[in-house]
């Protein structure tokens, strides 16, 4: 560049703006240019190499230049073909350019030093020459910062004129929104007011409920409270009761409260007096058409039923707000209502006690049979109780206490004459018919409001309409009525049992007919007629007797203990029942040990096996009846007695030793002391008969045995020849014994007991001991005879023998007959 070529003393010109050092890489790479200002950067870097002179160079012709320039220039810029002989010559072409080019020096250069002035001179011009596009560009520049200069005054003068504008408009802004506020606030305020003002119009509405309801009530007349308008107005005096209840902090809300239950008294008041004077004037009109002559049942039932239920329809809705308003003001109210109930009860009382006295004056209660008396009687009751309960709930919804003792106070007339009879009753089977009789009578009556809980009725009440009560009027229960004459009836009948149970059994004086055993079994044993099996099986069906069912055979202290409970269990009260049977029972049991032992004195010793079995049988019969009769002080054990055959098996069936100790072990029983209850008490006694059975079946047998035994002790010298015939000899003895003796026992097992089963366990406990016996007698001959024991059967020879003998097949009935005959 010219810069390049200044001298020492050329004086650079100041730049109007610091430039920063930065390379042109970082330029570039800071600044990229896209294609549009590349191509004009492209056009200005063409423009710029396109530059003309200095204008103090220019010339009159525009093709010359200004300034004289080295003969190599001015050849390259303007060649001028040289003529080929000059015409001027050096001096006048210098005095000529001296004329005309201000670069010319004015004298003509004679020195060095002028030379160099001039020269310097030139070089300072074409460096001014080489450097005006650059002066030009920084011209360009300057004039383009001085205008972005402007244009950032501008700028700054905008953006004050927008930061002006914006505060201007946040003042506005603000401005608007605390309008806005104050616009919303004054609509809260109005709504408040308006809010407010429709609360206290909406309390004063209670408070002016007042007068319409006063006015209303200060001109009654007959109809008024058949008005709609009446119970509408009810129910709002019901309502402002309530607000002013709630509200007691209301400016005289207190009094407002009084005021409106006044309004509600007196309302109440007027239905209580329009239903007793419409209920003395129905009264009235019926007992007058009543009083008349040849008035059929037919037309007395409508006069008492129907009219009542159809003037009901328009009493019952005025009764219902009655009863709700009582039932939630029971202070206030609850005296109109029993008002209302005293005046039904007397009016229905007034008419209905002559027909009642007619109907049971008709049933001849001096006469007619006891049981056919309370039949038709507590039917006629049940029917009128029924249909007086219907007709109240048509009126009323509750009372139910008044409406019992209203009903109670009906039937006493048939009460009268009925307890009486019932008290002096002598015979059971009546008086047991007589509780039938009143038993079926109850046992429709199923209550259906013993399982409400309070809870319960009272959301049942809030669904009704009108919220009306109805709690205890669902049905009638009728054994609410019969209960008393019932209970009199259990009570006749509990003594009487126990009469029968202290003459018949405890002190029961047997005949010698009934200890005629087994003379009554052997006669058992013949046919018997149709009839007379329908007769005995009507107390085996009800104890579920298997077998043993024959009744003509049972001890009579045992069959009437049977038919006194009989009679009693579906009669009296369960705990009740507990008693008297527990008392029959144990009299009972000591009744056949009583028994067992005048049979066992008769004819000693013949006749204590048939004392033994007696004693058997019928505590097996007892104590199957103590298993069916379910009394409610139940033992803790579960024992399965499903039979009298499965009651002995159960008993004696693991029994392996007849000890007493043993025996008690085996059978699981508690001990004598702690026999409390009377079940306990038949085990004990069974179990010990049982034992005598088996010891008596048994002693004789093994009678022989015994006595070797005896006259025979271990550790003695014996001669051998001897002890083998005495051996002999009592094995010959114990063999006829097993033939006859026990024989004739299992006979008398067979014909006692009867079934094969319940024979069967007391043989197997017979065999069992029999076979012990002998095993020891085998024991004793072994050591005495060093071995030597003569010609005697093993144990299993003896046990073969034994089964043989007691097997069914060698028992007929006729066989038995003859065997017992011959003993």
């Amino acid at each position: 560049m010219a810069s390049g070529r200044r001298t020492a003393g050329t004086p650079i010109p100041p730049t109007p703006y610091a430039k920063p050092t930065i390379s042109m890489e970082e330029w570039e790479a800071r600044a990229p240019l896209d294609e549009i200002e590349t191509r004009s950067v492209n056009l200005v870097k063409a423009a710029g190499e396109q530059s003309t002179l200095p204008s103090k160079f220019s010339v009159d012709d525009p093709n010359v230049p200004s300034r004289p320039s080295s003969p190599a220039i001015r050849n390259k810029l303007y060649p001028i073909s040289r003529p080929t002989t000059p015409s001027l010559s050096a001096a006048q072409s210098a005095t000529r350019l001296a004329s005309t080019h201000p670069l010319h020096p004015k004298y003509p250069i004679q020195t060095p030093q002028q030379f160099y002035d001039w020269f310097s001179l030139i070089d300072r011009s074409v460096a001014h020459s080489q450097e005006a596009h650059f002066r030009a560009h920084l011209s360009t520049v300057a004039d383009h910062l001085d205008t972005c200069d402007r244009l950032l005054q501008r700028l700054d003068e905008v953006d004050a004129e927008v930061a002006d504008m914006l505060q201007g408009w946040k003042s506005v802004e603000d401005g608007g929104r605390s309008l806005k506020d104050a616009c919303e606030q004054l609509l809260d305020e109005r709504d408040n007011l308006l809010r407010m003002t429709e609360a206290i119009g909406n309390r004063l509405e209670y408070f002016q409920e007042l007068e319409q309801a006063t006015r209303m009530l200060n001109h009654p007349g007959e109809s008024l409270v058949l008005q709609t308008d009446f119970i509408y107005m009810v129910e709002r005096v019901d309502i402002c009761i309530d607000f002013m209840k709630s509200h007691r902090h209301f400016k005289e809300a207190e009094i407002y409260l009084l005021r409106f239950q006044q309004c509600m008294t007196r309302a109440m008041t007027l239905i209580k007096m329009y239903f007793v004077g419409s209920l003395r004037a129905l009264t009235a009109d019926i007992s007058k058409r009543m009083s008349e002559r040849d008035i059929s049942s037919t037309a007395q039932s409508h006069l008492l039923y129907t009219r009542f239920t159809t003037v009901s329809t328009q009493l019952a809705p005025l009764l219902a707000e009655l009863e709700r308003r009582a039932h939630a003001y029971p202070e206030e109210l609850s005296s109109l209502l029993s008002e209302c109930h005293t005046a039904y009860f007397a009016s229905r009382k007034a008419l209905l006690v002559g027909r009642l006295m007619e109907e049971i004056k008709g049933l001849d209660p001096a006469h007619t049979e006891l049981v056919e008396l309370t039949r038709a009687g507590c039917s006629y009751l049940k029917q009128l109780c029924t249909d007086e309960f219907d007709l109240f709930k048509a009126f009323f919804n509750s009372g139910e206490e008044q409406l019992y003792q209203y009903l109670e106070n009906l039937c006493d007339y048939l009460y009268d004459d009925l307890r009486p009879r019932i008290l002096h009753e002598p015979r059971l089977s009546a008086l047991c018919e007589v509780c039938t009789v009143l038993q079926a009578l109850m046992v429709l009556d199923v209550p259906d409001y013993g399982s409400y809980s309070d809870e319960e009725e009272d959301e049942d009440d809030m669904d009704r309409p009108n919220g009306s009560h109805k709690r205890g009027l669902r049905t009638l229960h009728i054994s609410h009525l019969l209960q008393m004459v019932l209970q009199d009836a259990q009570t006749r009948l509990f003594f009487k049992a126990q009469s029968v149970i202290q003459s018949d059994i405890r002190y029961f004086v047997p005949k010698a007919e009934d200890l005629a055993y087994p003379e009554k079994l052997v006669a058992a044993r013949k046919p018997v007629s149709g009839t007379e099996i329908k007769e005995k099986e009507s107390v085996s069906q009800l104890f579920h007797f298997k077998s043993l069912d024959r009744q003509d055979t049972w001890y009579p202290t045992l069959r009437k203990t049977v038919w006194v409970l009989s009679q009693l269990h579906d009669f009296v009260n369960p705990a009740i029942f507990d008693d008297i049977a527990q008392e029959g029972v144990n009299l009972c049991r000591q009744s056949l040990v009583a028994a067992s032992e005048n049979l066992k004195a008769k004819n000693p010793p013949a006749s204590t096996l048939d004392g033994q079995l007696f004693l058997v049988r019928h505590l097996l019969i007892l104590k199957e009846m103590t298993t069916n009769l379910d009394f409610a002080q139940r033992d803790d054990r579960k024992v399965d007695l499903s039979g009298v055959t499965d009651t002995l098996a159960s008993m004696l069936g693991k029994t392996t030793s007849l000890l007493p100790s043993a025996l008690f072990a085996s059978l699981g029983m508690p001990r004598e002391e702690n026999l409390t209850d009377v079940k306990h008490g038949i085990d004990h006694e069974l179990k010990r008969a049982c034992e005598d059975v088996i010891a008596s079946c048994s002693d004789g047998v093994c009678k022989p045995l015994r006595s070797f035994l005896a006259s025979t002790p271990v550790g003695t010298t014996t001669n051998t020849q001897t002890l083998a015939s005495s051996v002999s000899s009592v094995f010959n003895a114990f063999q006829e014994s097993i033939q006859r003796d026990l024989h004739s026992s299992v006979t008398r097992l067979r014909l006692y007991l009867e079934d094969d089963r319940t024979v069967g366990v007391l043989v197997k406990h017979v065999q069992d001991r029999i076979l012990d016996e002998y095993v020891e007698f085998r024991e004793v001959v072994t050591k005495v005879g060093s071995g030597q024991i003569g010609n005697i059967a093993d144990e299993e020879s003896i046990s073969m023998l034994l089964q043989s003998v007691c097997s069914p097949q060698n028992f007929a009935a006729s066989g038995s007959t003859s065997a017992l005959g011959s003993r």
